[in-house]
């Protein structure tokens, strides 16, 4: 498990995924940042991930950020889980 990607959700809509690493640098560096887009639609899920370049500033980020507001809407934001493996599901034929 990384000790420093975390996942955030309560992403507005109307976010990028600039102003997400623009916002989370007040923690420290920034790696990457990432808003989960729908593949149908091509808009944003309302959450995404950000990495840092260590566990310190991800621990920081999340006292900083954690149920505060940005742009609008409160941020929820912990350490990354690994995604969990689905199940496989046969293929529908149109």
């Amino acid at each position: 498990m990384q000790e420093n990607k975390l996942y955030v959700g309560g992403v507005p809509y109307t976010s990028t995924k600039e102003d997400l690493r623009k916002h989370f640098e007040a923690a420290g560096e920034v790696k990457d940042a990432v808003i989960i887009m729908d593949k149908m639609t091509n808009r944003s899920k309302g959450f995404g991930f950000v990495e840092m370049t260590n566990p310190e500033d991800a621990e920081k980020a999340i006292s900083m950020f954690h149920g505060k507001e940005f742009m609008g809407r409160e941020l929820t934001v912990n350490l990354a889980r690994p995604m969990e493996a689905r199940e496989e599901r046969p293929r529908r034929h149109f």
